[in-house]
């Protein structure tokens, strides 16, 4: 059963071949099975064997939504009613919040199965899923490598055949990259098409929810089940949504492909510019043309990205301070020293360390000459992305510039780490739509991502993309050895 489609799946409960109490058992069996990957957080067996009672009940009354009785994960930074939602964070290790997000309620709603929540990189800051408080998540195509971040615990569920889908988030690229390092399909809608109610921010002009899947079939289901207007949310966007499944199967032939020569340059891994070069010519042996477009400020994205998202951390963690809820500090002299200790206490390095930033940005010193020209240079990357699509209908590239490194191998340097998300970040400055698809394998057997951006609102044309490319191509079905 974990080698099925979500439709595969979703016939398989029609045709009574299992019920969901039966497919639960398996896929928890199979969390079991993969623990050594800690890939999870917390494993929510009574209540995923409830929840999939009850999605059998509405199958057998003839209740059922498309993707009821299914399993899915929830990246552990979506609130859900009566379970611990902890951020990879020891300050919210007892948090249990008291409401869902509008994500979770959505999916709650359409029968899903949650099985659990996914390890993270503390409070979403990290591209490699070391930064968890709950320890490192294990690539599971080669287990000494990082999944990447931070939804590496989804990612790792998935890739592992441990879930059939897994919720995620992207601030800079956090659901692409470790799609890309983990031979997944991962898309992050445009800032606004997924409600923010209920996922605990990092910084919200860039967070955005969005799915990690084996196929863009599979991520076109449950996008569609996640997506559309929320009153709780004032950056939601009150807009019709597409018919995600229904536009994957048309032609995209005559489409033009936008070639940026910023991220064709010197940089990237040969193996994963063969890899994306390879996948060019399979878009135009699909009828699909190509053309070349310039993103000048796309270099400029990492160090604006690490102005804005800091500053933005430093204030929504701000509310992290030991007297409403989360960890409190057991000794402390005042009010002040509580605070102190609790965060210093609560708060691992690398939060401290954007923090710090974050707060240093925004100081009266400082404001003008890094935040306010961060901002300027945002509007100037998204003014490029709006040339280059008069041009074409969306853009490829790498997603990462390798394929998954060595755990440890970065941690000592900060600025490399960042690097990773060097072709993601631009699409959440400009708020853009954006998938990664497996693409190939390098030579050690590692997964290679490609990367397409579409215009604004405008996923329906990089999930028929996507699609039509895995219907070329197999690598999107491969699984890591030992997890078949």
């Amino acid at each position: 059963m974990h080698d099925q489609s979500l439709g595969e799946l979703r016939a398989g409960l029609d045709r009574k071949d299992y019920s969901s109490v039966e497919l639960t058992r398996h896929f928890l069996g199979r969390i079991h099975h993969g623990q050594r990957l800690n890939a999870f957080i917390s494993v929510t067996e009574d209540l995923a064997l409830e929840q999939a009672r009850q999605a059998d009940a509405r199958i057998a009354g003839n209740d059922s939504e498309f993707l009821t009785g299914i399993p899915i994960a929830h990246k552990d930074l979506f609130c859900t009613l009566g379970v611990r939602t902890t951020c990879g964070s020891r300050i919210l290790d007892n948090f249990i919040s008291p409401y869902d997000a509008t994500v979770v309620r959505k999916l709650k709603s359409g029968g899903m199965v949650m099985l659990g929540k996914t390890n993270m990189d503390e409070f979403a800051m990290g591209s490699s899923n070391e930064n968890s408080y709950y320890g490192h998540v294990k690539n599971p195509w080669d287990e000494k490598r990082v999944p990447g971040g931070s939804s590496g615990g989804s990612a790792a569920a998935v890739s592992a055949r441990l879930a059939p889908v897994a919720t995620a988030t992207d601030t800079g690229g956090s659901i692409r990259q470790p799609a890309a390092l983990c031979g997944l399909t991962g898309i992050k809608p445009s800032y606004g098409r997924v409600s923010r109610y209920g996922m605990v921010a990092f910084a919200s002009s860039l967070d955005q929810g969005g799915v990690l899947a084996r196929s863009a079939a599979d991520a076109a289901l449950v996008l569609q089940a996640m997506s559309g207007f929320d009153r709780r949310d004032s950056t939601s966007l009150d807009r019709a949504v597409p018919d995600y499944p229904g536009c994957i199967e048309a032609s995209i032939r005559g489409k033009v492909i936008g070639l940026p020569k910023e991220f064709f340059g010197q940089g990237a891994d040969p193996a994963v510019m063969e890899a994306v070069e390879q996948a060019v010519r399979i878009f135009e042996s699909m009828g699909a043309k190509t053309t070349g477009v310039e993103l000048p400020n796309s270099e400029a994205g990492i160090p604006c990205y690490y102005v804005l998202a800091p500053a933005e951390a430093s204030s929504n963690l701000a509310r992290f301070d030991g007297v409403r809820y989360g960890h409190r500090t057991e000794q402390y002299e005042d009010l002040m020293d509580m605070y102190e200790r609790t965060r210093a206490e609560g708060f691992g390095e690398e939060v401290k360390r954007r923090i710090m930033i974050g707060t240093y940005v925004l100081s009266s010193g400082y404001y003008d000459a890094y935040y306010v020209k961060a901002q300027k240079l945002r509007r100037m990357i998204a003014d490029d992305f709006q040339r280059a699509f008069e041009k074409c209908d969306f853009i490829a590239g790498p997603t990462t510039p390798g394929t998954a490194f060595v755990i440890g191998e970065k941690s000592d340097d900060p600025v490399s780490m960042y690097l990773n998300d060097i072709f993601t970040n631009s699409a959440n400055l400009a708020g853009l739509p954006a998938i990664s698809v497996p693409a190939g394998l390098d030579h050690g057997g590692l997964p290679i991502g490609l990367h397409l951006i579409g215009r604004y609102l405008d996923e329906a044309t990089i999930l028929n993309a996507a699609h039509q490319f895995q219907q070329r191509t197999d690598w999107h079905r491969k699984t890591p050895e030992g997890f078949e």
